[in-house]
């Protein structure tokens, strides 16, 4: 056996190494794989630097609901709070029209004529009989004791269902209307947000109550010749949802004491 000694041996390694590190001719055509690693490479760290730019170093999956809660609590606070400063603003000018009124004939005329329409304009409370209207959403049941084929769509009260009863009673003779003892006019816009009400700027979760002020048997004739009222109470049939009425002998509506400015009028021909 021969045997070579340990630099002869270093030197063989060496030119191997060279050897397989030396260009040659391309012979086929190279694989996809070679071609393709990189590229996964470069558009994974690509990715990874564009989802580190957008985290900003926060979690991208934080669950952000309590933010949002505190956001909608605190826009509620200024809503609030912005009510408050206008009902001041208000009171302030009131008293100061009374106070030029007395001395000023063309402005106790203006004033007089102004106070005989607040309450056709729903600017004082009202008293008397009337309708209260009920609606609710369905009870919340598990998934396999809901009726059938039905959605979560199907068992909550929706904006169009409050709209066709107050419209039911405004067309049946309500005088005075209130929305979750709040004052409607004819101008309120009633909007829903999920499952919850916004009325003037407040939030409110069912049940929503309706009350009017009128004649009761002429408020629930409307009501069953409404075609929206009683496509809700088919609802309530099939989806347990909630609706009752109940004539009120005694019914109080507040007064509507919202912002009175309006945006376009329009004078009937």
């Amino acid at each position: 056996m021969e045997y070579t000694s340990g630099a002869a041996s270093w030197r063989q390694v060496f030119r191997r190494v060279a050897a397989g590190l030396r260009w040659r001719p391309a012979r086929s055509r190279r694989t996809g794989w070679s071609v393709g690693v990189p590229l996964i490479a470069l558009a994974a760290g690509l990715l990874f630097t564009t989802t580190a730019t957008t985290a900003d170093g926060t979690a991208l999956r934080e669950d952000r609901r309590p933010q949002l809660t505190q956001l909608i609590e605190e826009r509620r606070q200024q809503v609030t709070d912005s009510e408050e400063r206008a009902a001041r603003l208000r009171a302030q000018v009131t008293a100061q029209a009374e106070e030029f009124a007395g001395s000023d004939a063309p402005i106790a005329e203006q004033r007089n004529r102004a106070e005989s329409s607040r309450q056709a304009a729903g600017f004082t409370a009202m008293r008397g009989p009337g309708l209260v209207v009920e609606l609710n959403d369905a009870p919340q049941v598990g998934e396999g004791n809901r009726p059938d084929a039905a959605t979560n769509d199907d068992l909550v009260v929706h904006q169009g269902d409050v709209q066709a009863v107050v419209n039911a009673l405004w067309a049946g003779g309500a005088e005075a209307m209130s929305i979750m003892d709040v004052r409607v006019l004819s101008t309120s816009a009633v909007r829903c947000v999920g499952n919850t009400l916004l009325l003037h700027g407040q939030v409110y979760s069912p049940p929503f109550k309706i009350a009017a002020i009128g004649d009761p048997a002429h408020l629930q004739r409307a009501l069953t010749e409404s075609e929206g009222v009683q496509l809700f109470k088919d609802a309530v049939d099939h989806y347990q949802l909630g609706y009752r009425e109940s004539v009120e002998t005694d019914l109080s509506v507040p007064a509507y004491d919202g912002s009175s400015a309006l945006r376009s009028a329009r004078v009937p021909e």
